[in-house]
C-alpha cells in the first residue's frame, strides 16, 4: 500500500479551514451505500455501525440493495432513503446527486460499472473488499493465461478512489490489482463472529479427545511471526531458542493426571513442518508427543479452542492486531504478550518464562490466569471498533468535496462510539443463527461469462475457417475467373480508348449535385427528430456530458441533445456537438471552467445553422435524472 496515499487519507488537512470561513448550507452531505447482500453477519455489524455513526456526524445515506435478505429490516430502520435496484436499473441513478458513493463488497462489482461513465466517472467511490474470493482466484487466473479477466477487475479497482480493506493481510493478496489506491482501515468483528459462531457448535472437550489429548493436559499453543519463518527444518531452531528453555522446563513435568503439550501452529498441514518440528525437538531432548505441529490450511478454530495458554511473539512487527490472538482471546484463552495480556519482551527466554509461569499453579491455570482470560474476552469484544469508526470518518473529510451548500458534517472528535452494534444481532447470536451459507461470488459469474465468450469466439473461428479453407479445385477456378476479368478489363481499355467521351448534360449534373446535397442532409439527419420538430415554436437543448446521462435524456419531439462532449454523442440521435460549433470546449480547462453555459454559447455562436425556431430553451439532463 503507497505510504504517501495512506498517509493523505489518515492525516490529511480535514475541514479545520473550512470550518472557520461562513457558509450558507442548508442539507447534509449525501452518500449512497450501494450492498451487495443482505445477510446478517460480520460484514454487516461492522458496516452498521459505521453508518449509524456517520449520521450522527451529519451525513445523509441513501442505500441501493443488489438483493433482499434478513438483514433487510436492520437497514431499514436506519432512518434512510432505501430502495432495490437490478441491473436494468443501474444507467438510471443520478449518482452526481451524491458527495460520495460507498460500495460494500465484491458482489457490488457490476452496479460500479455505472460509475465508469461521463459524468459520473468522477463522483468519489470507496469500495470496502473484505472477502478473499476474488483473491484466490487470481493466480489461477496468472497460471491460465486468463489475463482478460485479471484486466477486467484491474479495471474496476482503478475506478475506485479508495480500496479500502479491514486488515493489511488482505492488501497483500490483491497486490496484482493494486493501482496506487489502496488504503487500510483495521477493525472488523469478523474474527469475534467466528469465535462466537464456532464456539456454539464445537466443545473443547470433544476436540481433544479427537486430537489425543485429555483435559488433564495443559495445552499450549505457540502463533506469531516472531516465533516462525515458514520453510526450513533450522527456522525452527532459531525459534526454539527462545521458547527452548520454556519447553525443557515443562514438557519434562508429569504433574498428576497431565503433562504439557506444545502446539506449533503455522504453515500448511502438508509441507513437512511436522517432522522438521520433531527433529529439532529430539535434539533438544524433548519428550515424545510433547511437540506438535498444525497447518493454517486446516481447523485453526478448533486448534485454538482446544489451548489453555497462547503464546504470541512481540506485536510490533504486525501492522494490525493479529486476528489468532483475537480468536483466542475471545475463546476466553489467556495470552501471554499483547493488550489485557502477559508481556515479555521479544527474544527474551528468561522474560518468557517468568511472564508464563505467572499463568500456572501447581500444574493448572491460576487465578492471575483466569482474570486475564476475562478482561481478554471483553476486550476482545469490540477491539478496535472505536479506531475503526473514526478512520471511516476522517476518510470521508480527507476524501468528499462538501459544495457551499452542504452543511460540514461533524468533527470526528465527537464520535464517542466504542462498540460494534451487537444488540441488532442478539437474536443470531443466542441462537446461533449464523449465516454460513455460501452463495455463488459474483467473481466465479463474471469468470464464468468472459471464459465463455472466449471460447465461444475461438470455436466460432475454428469453424470459418474450416468452412472457408479452399481445396485445390477451388484455387483453379479462382484462378480462371481472375483470367478471364484480366481479359475483359484489357477489352474495355482499348474499347473506351477508341470511343468519343462528352463532358455530360445539364440533368445529369443537376442530378449529381442534388444526389450530394442529399447524402450531406441524411448525415445531419440521424433520425426523425428534426421532421418532428417542423412547425414547432420551440426547441429545447439538453446539455449533458457523457455515456452516462443518456438514460435520463428526453425522447420527444420538442427536445434534442446537446453534447459537450464529441465522444458521448448518440449515435443514433440527431444530438448537436457542442465542441464542433465551440473549439474552446476542446480543452478541459474551459470545458470545465464553463460547463453547461459553455453548450449555451455554443448553440448562440450560430442560431439559424441548427433549427429555425422562434423559441429555444436549455435544460440540463438533471433535471430528469433528479
Amino acid at each position: 500500500m503507497p505510504a504517501r496515499i495512506s498517509r493523505l487519507l489518515a492525516e490529511g488537512g480535514g475541514l479545520d479551514p473550512m470550518r472557520s470561513t461562513n457558509r450558507i448550507g442548508f442539507r447534509g452531505p449525501r452518500l449512497a451505500l450501494v450492498l451487495g447482500n443482505m445477510k446478517k453477519n460480520s460484514q454487516s455489524l461492522m458496516l452498521v455501525t459505521v453508518v449509524k455513526s456517520l449520521q450522527r456526524l451529519g451525513y445523509v445515506f441513501k442505500i441501493y440493495a443488489l438483493d433482499s435478505g434478513e438483514a433487510r429490516g436492520m437497514w431499514e430502520n436506519l432512518s434512510a432513503q432505501f430502495s432495490f435496484f437490478g441491473p436494468e436499473q443501474f444507467g438510471h441513478i443520478d449518482w452526481s446527486m451524491f458527495e460520495g458513493v460507498i460500495a460494500d463488497s465484491l458482489e457490488a462489482k457490476e452496479a460500479i460499472s455505472s460509475l465508469m461513465q461521463e459524468p459520473f466517472d468522477t463522483v468519489p467511490l470507496i469500495w470496502i473488499v473484505q472477502e478473499d474470493t476474488l483473491a484466490k482466484r487470481l493466480p489461477v487466473y496468472e497460471e491460465k493465461g486468463l489475463q482478460h479477466l485479471v484486466l477486467n477487475w484491474k479495471t474496476a479497482f482503478t475506478r475506485a478512489n479508495v480500496i479500502l480493506f479491514p486488515d493489511f493481510t488482505l492488501p497483500m493478496l490483491y497486490s496484482m490489482l493494486d493501482t496506487g489506491n489502496f488504503h487500510v482501515i483495521p477493525g472488523s468483528p469478523v474474527d469475534v463472529w467466528g469465535a462466537e459462531s464456532y464456539s456454539k457448535t464445537h466443545e473443547k472437550q470433544q476436540l481433544r479427545k479427537d486430537n489425543g489429548f485429555s483435559m488433564d493436559d495443559m495445552v499450549v499453543l505457540v502463533v506469531g511471526s516472531s516465533f516462525f519463518y515458514d520453510e526450513l527444518s533450522w527456522d525452527y531452531a532459531v525459534v526454539l531458542q527462545t521458547i527452548g528453555p520454556l519447553l525443557q522446563r515443562y514438557t519434562r513435568r508429569n504433574d498428576a493426571g497431565g503433562s504439557f503439550k506444545f502446539i506449533f501452529l503455522s504453515g500448511n498441514s502438508t509441507d513437512g513442518y511436522d517432522d522438521a518440528l520433531q527433529q529439532v525437538a529430539s535434539r533438544l531432548g524433548l519428550p515424545q508427543g510433547s511437540v506438535r505441529h498444525y497447518g493454517l490450511d486446516g481447523d485453526t478454530n478448533g486448534v485454538i479452542l482446544m489451548a489453555d495458554i497462547v503464546l504470541y511473539g512481540s506485536s510490533q512487527e504486525e501492522q494490525g492486531f493479529p486476528p489468532l490472538i483475537i480468536r483466542a482471546m475471545t475463546f476466553g484463552i489467556p495470552v501471554v504478550d499483547g493488550a489485557h495480556c502477559v508481556f515479555f519482551p521479544k527474544h527474551d527466554p528468561d522474560a518468557l518464562l517468568r511472564a508464563f509461569s505467572l499463568l500456572i499453579s501447581n500444574g493448572r491455570l491460576s487465578k492471575f490466569a483466569e482474570t486475564v482470560a476475562s478482561s481478554g474476552r471483553l476486550l476482545a469484544k469490540n477491539i478496535l471498533a472505536s479506531e475503526c469508526i473514526t478512520g471511516y470518518a476522517s476518510l470521508l473529510v480527507n476524501l468528499l468535496y462538501f459544495p457551499s451548500d452542504v452543511l460540514l458534517p461533524g468533527p470526528v472528535s465527537e464520535l464517542l462510539q466504542a462498540s460494534w452494534e451487537w444488540n441488532l444481532f442478539r437474536k443470531e447470536i443466542e441462537h446461533s443463527n449464523f449465516d454460513t451459507s455460501v452463495d455463488s461470488s459474483v467473481v466465479y459469474t463474471i469468470e464464468e461469462e468472459l471464459t465463455k465468450h472466449i471460447i465461444d469466439t475461438s470455436k466460432n473461428r475454428t469453424e470459418l475457417q474450416d468452412q472457408d479453407a479452399l481445396t485445390g479445385q477451388d484455387l483453379d477456378l479462382v484462378t480462371e475467373i481472375e483470367n478471364f476479368e484480366d481479359y475483359e478489363r484489357l477489352e474495355m481499355e482499348e474499347i473506351n480508348e477508341r470511343t468519343e467521351r462528352h463532358l455530360g448534360v445539364w440533368d445529369e449534373i443537376y442530378r449529381n449535385a442534388r444526389k450530394s446535397e442529399k447524402l450531406r442532409f441524411e448525415a445531419n439527419e440521424r433520425d426523425e427528430g428534426e421532421l418532428e420538430r417542423t412547425g414547432q415554436p420551440v426547441c429545447i437543448y439538453e446539455i449533458y456530458s457523457g455515456a452516462g446521462a443518456w438514460p435520463f435524456l428526453h425522447h420527444g419531439s420538442l427536445y434534442r441533445g446537446l453534447s459537450l462532449s464529441r465522444r458521448a454523442r448518440r449515435l443514433t440521435s440527431d444530438d448537436v456537438d457542442a465542441v464542433g460549433r465551440l473549439p474552446l470546449l476542446n480543452s478541459t480547462y474551459y470545458r470545465d471552467l464553463l460547463c453547461e453555459v459553455g453548450g449555451m454559447f455554443s448553440i448562440a455562436k450560430r442560431v439559424d445553422s441548427i433549427h429555425k425556431r422562434p423559441w429555444i430553451g436549455f435544460q440540463s439532463w438533471q433535471a430528469a435524472g433528479r
